[in-house]
């Protein structure tokens, strides 16, 4: 039979190693946790003109002093009629280049909207790490670009894909934009963490936040929000109660047995939707 002082003994050092395996395992997912959220293609990409007819690469220059690569995408001229077009902003998601999104530059274009193709640091060939604070200066700088192109945020709709819509969510309250389209939005990052990993406490350990609901709850800049009805990264329902949240919306388009990569999701019809709120901001 045990005694038990030792039994107790035996207790403390099985819940030590418990703890430390438990405290191991939680350093690691802090120390790697960006590499779970982040999917950068590092590739270089080739020159904007090789890929969509017309276009011809930029460098945004980052409050931070990185230089980072971009196209920019003129308006078609048949399509950009009387007066000078507006200009979208596309933020993507956490993977590939800008070159996954030529197709969606093309149909903008074909709208008579100009476009500006972005890629955060450490993608697309461009120096840096990816972090929220980072992605934040990235995109404020894409801002600059464009003023400088001749389209300042009023004359510019932020387009956010998935994690870029935490990026766009922020931007438009540091520099407003004419409009917002989110597509694929969640209300925080850790709602789309906490459903993947249900077993992690993903609240106490996520460092980059990217609160888009609560950014658009006290915005009036208005809204479309874009996401499909099957998508198996960002739940729709997180989506819808981002639309719930926004202060001006516009257009709550869901699109039917799609899911978050579906071509669909890069096509003409969230194309349509784009220029339809630049219509309507116009």
């Amino acid at each position: 039979m045990i005694k038990p002082a030792r039994l107790r003994s035996v207790l403390l050092r099985g819940l030590l190693v418990v703890v430390l395996l438990i405290g191991t395992v939680m350093g690691i997912l802090w120390a790697v946790q960006r590499q779970l959220i982040y999917f950068p293609d590092a590739s270089r990409v080739p020159p904007a003109g090789e890929v969509i007819g017309g276009a011809r690469d930029v460098t945004l220059h980052t409050e931070d002093g990185l230089e980072l690569g971009a196209w920019f995408v003129p308006a078609a001229e048949r399509r950009a009629g009387p007066g000078a077009p507006m200009a979208v902003l596309v933020a993507p998601g956490n993977g590939g280049n800008r070159a996954g999104r030529a197709d969606l530059a093309r149909e903008l274009s074909e709208r008579g909207l100009a476009v500006l193709l972005m890629d955060y640091r450490g993608y697309g060939g461009n120096p840096g790490t990816p972090t929220e604070e980072g992605l934040a200066a990235d995109a404020f700088a894409a801002t600059e670009a464009l003023a400088a192109l001749g389209y300042p945020p009023e004359r510019t709709i932020y387009f956010g894909e998935s994690l870029g819509t935490g990026v766009v969510a922020a931007l438009q309250v540091r520099r407003p934009p004419a409009g917002i389209v989110l597509r694929s939005p969640f209300t925080e990052l850790a709602d789309v963490g906490s459903h993947h990993y249900p077993f992690l406490p993903v609240r106490l350990l996520l460092r980059d936040r990217f609160p888009v609901a609560t950014h658009l709850s006290s915005s009036q800049v208005p809204v479309t929000v874009i996401y499909a009805d099957r998508d198996t990264v960002v739940p729709s329902a997180l989506s819808a109660r981002v639309a719930d949240a926004a202060g001006s919306l516009v257009e709550r388009l869901v699109i039917d047995g799609a899911d978050h990569n579906d071509p669909v999701m890069f096509g003409p019809r969230v194309a349509e939707a784009v220029a339809r709120l630049a219509r309507e901001v116009s």
